[in-house]
């Protein structure tokens, strides 16, 4: 069956890279593959009968290192993921990870970073704020599968409209058929291109989350040979080739960096200032440990849901600051503690609300939470049933501002920046019962080497005993 399937495909390319002068044959590596991609521009598409873009050079050069013959079968989505499912030495490319694949494939990479926002007609009337917002708009497509696809069916998404590709997908889009589509912009660019419109025909008004793609290797293809791909994929990204092929496919300077460094505006621990510049309590301690370490790696800013979703995903991935709990403990590797932090119930000044112990807290109309904070996960645990939750903090504050929440539950050394952020004044507001008090540390992913986080575990224990902690401390607080 698995033969039978190939030869139903619609496209089969083969292309013979050329290889280096070592005494090998081309076509000596000691695995045979089936490669399969499907039509993506700019990261993998068809232009004339020629297979191009960043993950097929990518392959390319992998392929002359390790003396693979190239060839890719090029088939529609759906039934590219299905063969890489059923075909024990497929390699699907290009690939996004998340918690629904990252058991049914092995990975190598990653070679790109996707944000996805929605997009609609230019000019629009929709305004988005949060996800839920989007689940009240009449029509979402979307490509069944696709990564961003399985998020929002996820998420609880029931609006959603099924296209068959990015082109079909804006020309709904832009004839009113559909209200909103999720695309990256680069992928967008491609899609309208193709149907003679440019990207100002479509608007963004809500980034939803990042994704990183990856090469996915059939689950019977050994370790060692997806191993192989690894270290020729981190070679090509130290010696620049993949920064050249994602500037000239992405349009973009810098492609995944071989540790994702991931934090959330979050101040004073983690913000991004006037400048533009990722600072803050956490981030100087980062810098400070990486600096020691010898090895930098780009700071990104981003949604903490985002962000948690990713580390749970994602190897080679570090998010910070996240509170150590029970919950969490076995799910990442810490290095820290960084500091401690207390949680409240804060409520609106001047309300009648008054709590004074957990049952009466349960007992509220509502509670307000951060989703993926780990409050919300606390107090699902202790049984909440009335929490109202959103990835933006800010969201939450103007929620008990208004009314529509009778408390927020929120960390007191953040709260006053969210306040702030929102637009009101601290005084507009009212700490009252504690929840928890934990700690805060930088977390690495499970799957990323345990010596990274030893490494960065020792640098930040000299930064503890030669002084420069407290220094980096007393310069964020004044206690």
């Amino acid at each position: 069956m698995k033969r039978i399937l190939f030869l139903l495909v619609p496209f089969l390319l083969f292309t013979s890279g050329c290889v280096q002068d070592s005494g090998l044959e081309p076509g000596s590596y000691r695995y045979g593959f089936q490669f399969i991609t499907h039509d993506l521009k700019p990261l993998n598409y068809l232009e004339g009968s020629e297979l191009t873009g960043l993950a097929p050079d990518l392959l390319r050069e992998i392929c002359n290192e390790l003396y693979i013959p190239f060839g890719a079968t090029v088939l529609p989505w759906e039934q590219a993921y299905q063969a890489a499912l059923n075909t024990e030495n497929a390699v699907l490319f290009s690939t996004i990870l998340n918690a629904n694949r990252k058991d049914l494939f092995k990975w190598a990479g990653p070679v790109a970073s996707i944000n996805w926002e929605f997009y609609a007609a230019s000019p629009s009337s929709i305004s988005l704020s949060s996800l839920e917002d989007a689940k009240s708009v009449q029509r979402i497509g979307v490509i069944r599968n696709f990564a961003i696809e399985q998020y929002l069916v996820q998420q609880g998404f029931t609006n959603l409209v099924y296209v068959n590709s990015n082109a079909e997908a804006f020309e709904k889009l832009l004839s009113g058929a559909i209200d909103l589509y999720p695309s990256d912009k680069s992928s967008a660019e491609a899609a309208l291109q193709s149907i003679n419109k440019t990207i100002w025909a479509v608007t963004p008004v809500m980034t939803i989350l990042t994704d990183l793609a990856y090469f996915a290797f059939n689950k019977q293809i050994p370790d060692d040979v997806v191993a192989d791909f690894q270290n020729e994929i981190d070679r090509l990204r130290g010696n620049g080739t993949l920064q050249r092929l994602y500037q000239k496919y992405l349009h973009q300077q810098n492609p995944p960096a071989a540790l994702q460094i991931y934090t959330e505006q979050y101040p004073p621990l983690t913000f991004r200032n006037s400048f533009g510049e990722i600072t803050g309590f956490g981030a100087d301690l980062a810098n400070e440990i990486m600096k020691r370490n010898g090895s930098y790696y780009p700071v990104t800013l981003s949604h903490w849901s985002n962000g948690y979703t990713l580390i749970q995903n994602n190897p080679n991935f570090c998010l910070f600051t996240m509170d150590r709990t029970a919950a969490r403990d076995s799910l990442f590797q810490w290095v820290g503690p960084l500091g401690s932090n207390k949680t409240y119930f804060f409520i609106k000044a001047g309300s009648s609300i008054s709590i004074a112990s957990i049952n009466e807290a349960k007992n509220l109309p509502s509670v307000g939470t951060v989703s993926s904070w780990f409050s919300d996960q606390y107090l699902r645990q202790l049984g909440f049933t009335n929490l109202v939750s959103d990835p933006d903090p800010s969201v939450m504050v103007g929620k008990l501002m208004r009314g529509e929440i009778s408390a927020f539950v929120c960390s007191a050394v953040t709260f006053p920046d969210i306040v702030k952020a929102a637009g009101y004044q601290y005084s507009q507001a009212a700490q009252t019962l504690e929840l928890m008090s934990s700690d805060y540390y930088i977390a690495f992913s499970k799957t990323t080497p345990a010596a990274t986080a030893a490494q960065w575990q020792n640098a930040f224990n000299t930064i503890k005993q030669d002084g420069s902690y407290d220094a980096i401390y007393h310069k964020w607080f004044n206690n």
